[in-house]
């Protein structure tokens, strides 16, 4: 059967809280570079991609931006998170993973991320948590430091892996914070705000989901409501 719907799923706040984990890495990779605590002051971090986030950190401290800087950014960044997860309370979030094994096997649908993170970053966290392999396919911060311009990535290799371009009414853009509303709305993609991360479901609301949820809790109403 020829795949008809495409799930793009954010990481963080959507499919699994780390437990302060990514944050106190990315911290301690600021301090290691710069020696500076609290370094990620003054920086947005919710929905931004990780290469956003390290070329605002070098320009926060006056260092010149090159290629090679995301590459020392990430390595220091995955030390201390690897140190980190393990003394951490994250978890996989309250319905994933029976939606995702639900997903798997309707064989309408293909199943991807749509992440800020590096790849290796999304990998190491999803493989730690055990869901990596639910998603074979993903756009990632090495695409574009621009989180709205990610979507067309994940687009091009579902197409690559399935044959198949899916129509904006058949691919869903899932995350919990406004900048996965924008980042789906910029490829005309449904909207589904999922409020388990540290944006409020009313501010949520404001932006405008087509879809908005307290929880994947419900795998079945959540799936009639997406799949009819």
């Amino acid at each position: 059967m020829e795949k008809t719907h495409l799930f793009l799923f954010d990481i963080d706040g959507t499919l699994i809280p780390s437990g302060g984990a990514g944050l106190l890495a990315m911290q301690q990779a600021v301090l290691d570079l710069f020696g500076v605590k609290n370094g990620l002051e003054g920086i947005d971090l919710a929905g931004r991609t990780d290469l956003n986030i390290a070329y605002n950190v070098f320009r926060k401290f006056g260092e010149e931006w090159m290629d090679a800087c995301a590459s020392v950014f990430y390595g220091t960044y995955m030390r201390h998170l690897a140190e980190e997860l393990p003394r951490m309370q994250g978890c996989v979030l309250s319905g994933v993973l029976p939606l995702l094994n639900a997903l798997n096997a309707d064989p309408r649908v293909a199943t991807g991320l749509l992440t800020g993170n590096s790849e290796r970053v999304a990998r190491f966290k999803l493989s730690y948590y055990g869901i990596w392999d639910y998603f074979k396919f993903g756009a990632f911060a090495e695409d574009d430091i621009d989180r709205n311009k990610l979507a067309p990535h994940a687009q091009a290799r579902a197409k690559a892996l399935h044959g198949v371009d899916f129509p904006p009414e058949r691919t869903f853009v899932l995350g919990d914070t406004p900048h996965d509303i924008n980042c789906g709305k910029a490829i005309g993609a449904k909207t589904v705000a999922v409020a388990t991360g540290s944006t409020p479901r009313d501010v949520l609301a404001k932006y405008k989901p087509d879809f908005l949820f307290d929880n994947f809790g419900d795998v079945p109403k959540v799936l009639q409501a997406l799949m009819g």
